[in-house]
């Protein structure tokens, strides 16, 4: 006999609808998997096998072709068991076929019959939305996650026993409720703002990035609070809406990174890399292309710390997706595009020894020694950088100091107001902040006064800017004049915005 199940299989961030199709002929007993499996799809047999034998179906004893079409999409990942095994029942009589007509469904079986949670089900469902499928069966696991998606409707599915007596219908399931607001709440456990001791300048720098969305370099010796500085960023950005909640929720559901109990991830992601991470880690990779951390960071902050510890290659790869805001991964087993908008800062001394310019330590390195430190990293991704701020060691007046700073809460609702305006500014249009303005709209929009002009006109001069850096200056004088509520860019603004380069001043 032979039966049909839908099932889904997800390729990157995209899911495709699978049609699973079992066929029980006569023959020696074998189990063939054929529609171009991987190795833990062809493995399903043997997990299949056992699972019902464990829960007191019978097994046929014949020649049982399995068949995932269409043929030529690659099939990976554990998530074809539960379709397999339905399949295989349905096709000795268990289950009536048409029960399975209006069913997709996914999932991992275990030797006892269990069925356990898989990755990619938020894609799944999103696949599903406006298919006009009757329910989605998903593992319990995954049920909240799939439940995010509207008309959708979702079984939470816990064992084999259980699933052959719902399409049976011996027992009713009861559907998982999309409970989840339409919004997220702020990040939980991230540092205030309050809790760093002077600073001031690079305070205020982080804001302008923040309210541009701009990437930002911190220069400065050991424990002057570069990394603390960074990782309270994510408190005064803006709140994520749910559309980019969902697009950050997809991405880590397909790289299997979602936390128990939290379907949708609930605050901008921060992610902070090892220096010795691999260029395939950084941007994806493998042999079946997974997204890397530049993609796990979408929509929120990508940390790199100690920056010229990098491997060089590792920091090449960043130059493409930080001007286009996606990643493409080609491997010949497939050519994928995952999500790459991030606010990059990257953390560095000033010098091998780290104390360059410290007023307490000397610095004991050569002058070689810094440019060999420094060329590290290259121009071309130093441009990619809009803000270069010096972090200086904090005087113990202002560590000793009883009064907190500025809190976070406040500094974002000023970031909030900015992004605002941008948005508005920008509708119609893919953009939504100014670190993203394409030539053709920073003439447009980051229009200056004269003042202004003449001194952005000196600084080209006597810093030698390239053209990136001067695009990046008026993105970041406009950010500036947003921060203020004006909607002319003056002189104020591009002083500020140049301050922000202080590795190109240091060619002065």
């Amino acid at each position: 006999m032979l039966a049909k199940v839908q099932s889904v299989a997800v390729n990157g961030l995209e899911a495709h609808f699978v049609e699973v199709e079992v066929d029980l002929a006569m023959g020696l007993p074998m189990f063939t998997v054929v529609g171009l499996p991987d190795a833990t799809v062809r493995e399903s047999r043997d997990r299949v096998r056992a699972a019902l034998h464990n829960n007191g179906f019978g097994f046929p004893q014949r020649k049982i072709t399995v068949n995932l079409a269409p043929a030529n999409l690659r099939k990976e990942g554990a998530g074809f068991d539960l379709p397999i095994a339905v399949g295989i029942l349905a096709a000795e009589g268990v289950i009536p076929p048409e029960a399975l007509r209006e069913f997709v469904m996914v999932g991992e079986v275990s030797l006892e019959g269990g069925i356990k949670p898989v990755h990619g089900v938020l894609s799944m469902a999103l696949a599903c939305r406006g298919r006009g499928i009757k329910g989605l069966l998903v593992p319990v696991d995954n049920a909240e996650e799939a439940a995010i998606v509207a008309d959708v409707a979702v079984y939470p599915v816990a064992t084999i026993p259980q699933v052959v007596a719902y399409l049976t219908g011996a027992q009713v399931l009861a559907r998982c409720d999309r409970a989840l607001a339409q919004g997220c709440p702020d990040a939980n456990g991230v540092g205030d703002f309050s809790d760093v001791r002077g600073q001031q300048h690079a305070k205020r720098a982080l804001e302008v990035a923040a309210a541009g969305g701009h990437n930002l370099l911190l220069v400065g010796p050991p424990g002057s609070g570069k990394t603390m500085l960074a990782q309270r960023l994510p408190g005064i950005l803006p709140p994520m809406t749910f559309d980019e909640a969902l697009e950050c929720t997809r991405i880590h559901s397909v790289a299997g990174t979602l936390q128990p109990g939290h379907p949708l991830v609930p605050a901008r992601p921060f992610r902070a890399p090892h220096h010795t991470i691999s260029d395939a880690g950084l941007v994806g990779g493998g042999t079946v292309p997974r997204p890397g951390e530049i993609s796990l960071a979408h929509n929120g902050v990508l940390f790199l710390d100690e920056l010229p510890e990098y491997r060089r290659n590792v920091l090449e790869s960043l130059r493409q997706p930080l001007e286009d805001g996606t990643i493409c991964i080609t491997r010949v087993a497939a050519a994928l595009t995952y999500p790459a908008c991030v606010m990059l800062v990257a953390a560095m001394n000033p010098c091998p020894c780290g104390y360059l310019g410290d007023r307490v330590k000397p610095c004991c390195c050569s002058a070689m020694q810094i440019q060999r430190y420094r060329t590290r990293i290259s121009g071309p991704l130093l441009d990619r950088l809009d803000l270069h701020v010096d972090v200086p060691a904090v005087p113990f007046r202002d560590l000793a100091a009883d009064g907190r700073g500025e809190e976070s809460a406040t500094i974002r609702e000023r970031v909030t107001v900015a992004r605002a305006c941008q948005v508005e500014r920008y509708k119609g249009t893919r953009t939504h902040s100014n670190a993203h303005l394409r030539p053709g709209q920073i003439k447009k929009h980051c229009r200056i006064d004269g003042p202004g002009r003449t001194l952005i006109e000196q600084a080209v001069a006597r810093l030698g800017l390239s053209a990136r850096a001067y695009m990046r200056i008026l993105k970041v004088a406009r950010t500036i004049a947003d921060l203020e509520q004006k909607e002319s860019i003056a002189a104020e603004h591009v002083a500020e915005a140049i301050q922000y380069r202080s590795l190109d001043r240091r060619v002065m």
